[in-house]
């Protein structure tokens, strides 16, 4: 039997953050019409002593049974009565029920509400008329030599040096031994001066020490050291210099342009890595406008974020699809709350400009694109689509298009100054 959510009481109760409750209310004739058949069924497998199998009388059920059917009972029916108000009254949560305030005793009517969430409905009224100032891109001379100056040091070879004391920039090798630590040996360690790599006074005592020498120093952990506990604490270590490398440069010229890519000239070279700069430049230029369209959108059209959602964000930030326990929650909603809540509302604004402006991706456009894609990596296009779909990356693609129609869409409509 099926209970008919036409013949229940039902009252909806709307809360905050697109919260619903129901409270349903199920009739005691319809319950005893559910308990009677449910006992019926039992009775028919029960097989008890002194009784033959489907011949136990119903007292004896009801005795000895009694509370195990009303749970079962009170169980489907809750389930039962509450997915039939959901489809009589074409009410879509994006949460689970929480089911809570059941109250039934036999042969009376049972109560119990429902909550959960509803996703939002946005009425966007203000999506045009932004004013928003975009970064200005300009290369200079300096930014190319810093990327050039990368290229050499990748390009560069460790040599020895035998002499003299380690400077920055120097890779050395080292062995570090814990004083007043019965038993503990030097450990070795290499790594590169002026980087981070090690304890800034580690660093500074090497810079005192020959090649092959050794010496004593008290090193004290700084603020930011990765283990909290020793943070402030002092040491006594016997470092040993084994070894000390320089980074010998190639000179900045053709040979080192045709020998990074296909180059004819240390010019071609500078004038790709100024281009791959503005084209870097431009691109987070492009993400400023699209921030600050945004903030103003999101601004203009202001809407509370389910709890659920924010959830779920949260959870997928964290690489947890499981549910996290209540505590280690309510410590990730300390954290990202604000980003959480900035993020569902960025994409719940995109998919409903991109649903009422018609700005979803076509196929012809994810076509298209996938055709670049294809001519740049020289690959056939058939290939690149099957790549994409079983990297599930097809529909990262389809976002992708759709946000840059949306984001083309208000920047149409809105004022776009470059900075001084």
């Amino acid at each position: 039997m099926t209970i008919d959510a036409s013949k229940l009481k039902v009252s909806l109760e709307e809360g905050e953050r697109w919260r619903r409750t129901l409270h349903i209310t199920v009739p005691a004739d319809d319950l005893k019409a559910e308990r009677q058949a449910a006992i019926r069924k039992l009775s028919t497998r029960l097989k008890l002593p002194g009784f033959r199998q489907g011949k136990v009388p119903v007292g004896v059920i009801e005795k000895r049974f009694g509370p195990v059917v009303d749970q079962e009972l009170i169980d489907r029916v809750v389930q039962e009565a509450y997915r039939g108000v959901l489809d009589d009254r074409a009410l879509r949560p994006i949460s689970e029920g929480d089911v809570a305030a059941i109250e039934y005793q036999p042969h009376a009517e049972l109560s119990f509400q429902v909550s959960f969430d509803v996703a939002p409905t946005l009425e966007l009224g203000i999506v045009e008329g932004f004013k928003v100032e975009r970064p200005k891109v300009q290369i200079g001379d300096e930014e190319v030599n810093q990327v050039l100056e990368r290229v050499r040091e990748q390009e560069g070879v460790w040599a020895p040096v035998e002499d003299g004391t380690p400077v920055e920039g120097d890779r050395v090798s080292v062995r570090i031994q814990r004083l007043g630590v019965e038993g503990d040996e030097p450990r070795p360690y290499e790594f590169t001066l002026g980087r981070n790599e090690a304890i800034p006074q580690v660093e500074e005592s090497i810079r005192t020490l020959e090649v092959g020498a050794s010496g004593e120093f008290t090193i004290l952990f700084p603020d930011d050291f990765p283990n909290e506990e020793r943070r402030g604490e002092s040491d006594e270590l016997r470092i040993f210099l084994d070894g000390r490398k320089a980074l010998e440069l190639p000179p900045l010229d053709d040979a080192l342009a045709a020998r990074v890519g296909d180059f004819e000239s240390l010019e071609a070279l500078r004038a790709r890595v100024r281009e791959d700069l503005e084209q870097e430049a431009n691109a987070e230029a492009d993400a400023v406008v699209r921030a600050g369209l945004m903030e103003q959108l999101i601004a203009a059209n202001p809407f509370d974020v389910p709890s659920s959602m924010i959830d779920q964000y949260i959870r997928s930030f964290l690489g947890n699809d499981e549910k996290l326990s209540d505590e280690a929650m309510l410590r990730a909603r300390e954290q990202l709350l604000p980003q959480a809540e900035h993020a569902v509302k960025r994409f719940l604004v995109v998919a409903e400009l991109a649903r009422t402006r018609n700005l979803s991706a076509t196929e012809e456009q994810i076509d298209e694109r996938i055709d670049a894609i294809a001519r740049e990596s020289g690959a056939d296009p058939g290939e690149v689509y099957a790549r994409l779909q079983k990297a599930g990356r097809l529909e990262q693609l389809e976002r992708e298009i759709t946000d840059t129609r949306v984001f083309d869409f208000l920047k149409a409509g809105s004022t776009i100054t470059e900075a001084a």
